[in-house]
């Protein structure tokens, strides 16, 4: 190195790499005097002790400043638009550090319901699996889906963009859809995860790209990659195939689903997705449209003995309002009787349902659309063997009903930390981090 350019100033970080070179120094010197002395002598003892007590203290300062000095410099506005500081850094550390050993949740559905549940576990854990529905074949994903061969990227990009740790602008831009021109009603995250789908080997492949792109908290996997179509049969027998018809088959041919099925019926589910259920603390299902997102999650060979074998919690988060055409004059235990039916008795260990009413002109609008709120008849659902868990989990966004992303984690976390971490003894920091938390959270809220 240039003598002359080491003698600049700059951002006086030479002198404390001189200190930590005349710390290494002592501890040598200290050291060799200690260790080279055939015969005990008190004075060169003392030294020797000196020599390395300084050596450390002079290692230590240069360290804390040497970081300080570089932190402060990313954060100065100096070509960097980043604010950090020690003290953040350090909790940002510890955050991410315990947030690992979080938690193991594996959360299945699809739609809104899915991505507006994820929202609230980044906070506990990293350790979070959504399984993602991949029969939706209307809308921007169905184009998608039909003109590129690829699985609809519509219901994975939002549970994507949920876990993501990032902008706002980031989130406003892949949520952006055309209006005009070939592209209008196309969603550019669509787009985003096609073009990802385009330079990878495989649709999970493009998902796990998209997922490093974006920071995303845990792993978002599609319960299959195989090209499947969602089919329902009524109770007359009548047969309604494809996921946009099933949702709206009561133009044209009214009549309670029965049951649904999958398109070939031979789906094999992604082997990580089973790995994740076999090894979850907690697995919760729902909310989301009952027979379109839910359901054919389940369907899939090996899913629901997957869920039944494995030793989590399992949890059936029930929908706030009926869906026209699929859940209409549902109750909470309709919809679990439903899951039930098509899986195996049991299924659930606990529901979380709402026990809120929303407001008048809300009834009103969504009884326009046939639909109407989800009624909690916890008698019917505890003699399912379920026990329940009710509160006030209602949000309205834009005058639509939407979970509390926020009060639904806490109960659920609550809950796992309760059955699960509080019994295992080799998880008791992780235990006391999330009663932390969560005591933390309520208190906020309050």
């Amino acid at each position: 190195m240039n003598l002359i350019k080491w003698l600049r100033s700059g951002i006086n970080i030479k002198r404390w790499i001189a200190a930590g070179v005349l710390g290494i120094a002592c501890i040598s010197f200290g050291l060799s005097y200690l260790v080279g002395n055939y015969y005990w002598d008190k004075t060169r003892a003392l030294l020797s002790f000196f020599l390395i007590i300084a050596g450390c203290i002079f290692i230590v300062f240069a360290v804390k400043y040497i970081v300080n000095i570089v932190i402060n410099e990313i954060s100065a506005s100096k070509g960097f638009r980043i604010s950090l500081d020690s003290e953040r850094l350090s909790n940002l550390l510890y955050e991410k550090r315990i947030l690992i050993n979080g938690p193991k949740i594996v959360a299945i559905g699809g739609g809104t319901g899915l991505s507006t549940m994820l929202r609230g576990f980044k906070t506990f854990s990293s350790n979070i699996t959504a399984i993602v529905t991949v029969s939706d074949d209307g809308g921007g994903s169905g184009i998608l889906r039909q003109e590129l061969g690829m699985l609809p990227p519509g219901d994975i990009r939002n549970c994507v963009l949920a876990l993501a740790d990032t902008e706002p602008i980031m989130e406003k831009l892949l949520q952006y859809r055309f209006n005009e021109g070939a592209l209008k009603g196309q969603s550019f995250g669509n787009l985003f995860l096609a073009a990802m789908d385009g330079i990878s080997d495989s649709f999970e492949e493009a998902v796990k790209k998209m997922s490093d792109v974006l920071a995303v908290t845990g792993k978002v996997l599609p319960v299959t990659l195989e090209n499947v179509k969602l089919c329902a049969e009524l109770d007359d027998g009548h047969i309604v195939c494809g996921e946009t018809n099933i949702g709206n088959h009561s133009e044209g041919h009214p009549g309670r689903i029965k049951r649904v099925y999958l398109d070939p019926a031979t789906v094999e589910p992604l082997k990580e997705a089973l790995v994740a259920i076999k090894e979850a603390d907690v697995v919760i299902i729902g909310p989301g449209s009952l027979y379109t997102s839910i359901i054919p999650n389940l369907l899939a060979l090996g899913e629901s003995n997957a869920i039944k074998n494995s030793k989590a919690i399992k949890i059936y988060v029930s929908n706030i309002m009926t869906q026209p055409g699929e859940t209409e004059g549902y109750s909470v235990s309709d919809h679990i009787e439903a899951v039930e039916s098509q899986t195996y008795k049991g299924i659930f260990d606990y529901c979380i349902a709402n026990n809120t009413d929303i407001p008048e002109n809300l009834k009103e609008s969504y009884s326009k659309e046939n639909a109407e709120m989800v009624m909690l008849n916890a008698e019917d659902v505890q003699k399912l063997g379920v026990k329940i868990i009710e509160d006030d989990f209602v949000s309205i966004q834009n005058n639509l009903v939407r979970h509390n992303s926020s009060k639904l984690s806490i109960a659920i976390i609550d809950l796992v930390a309760d059955k699960v971490l509080r019994k295992d003894k080799k998880r008791s920091i992780d235990y006391y981090y999330v009663r932390d938390k969560l005591k933390r959270m309520t208190i906020k809220k309050k």
